[in-house]
């Protein structure tokens, strides 16, 4: 792992996640994990009313395009 994929998942504070090796895991499925964890972000965020179902839909596409990730 480069020193810069390592400052990448400290900042995204991947290696948190219980029961993950992530330095073993292929670069797409850690993309896709960190995906799915600002996802699951958003989720809260828009459970909690923190942001309304537009500025959600808005947010996952946008981060979707950019992280190259079709979404469903």
């Amino acid at each position: 792992m480069t020193s810069k994929e390592e400052a990448f998942m400290n900042h995204f504070d991947l290696k948190s996640v219980p029961g993950t090796d992530w330095r073993d895991m292929p670069p797409d499925e850690r993309k896709r994990a960190l995906f799915n964890k600002q996802k699951d972000l958003l989720d809260t965020f828009l459970s909690h009313g923190a942001i309304d179902r537009r500025q959600y839909e808005k947010s996952l596409s946008c981060m979707a395009e950019k992280m190259g990730i079709e979404l469903n």
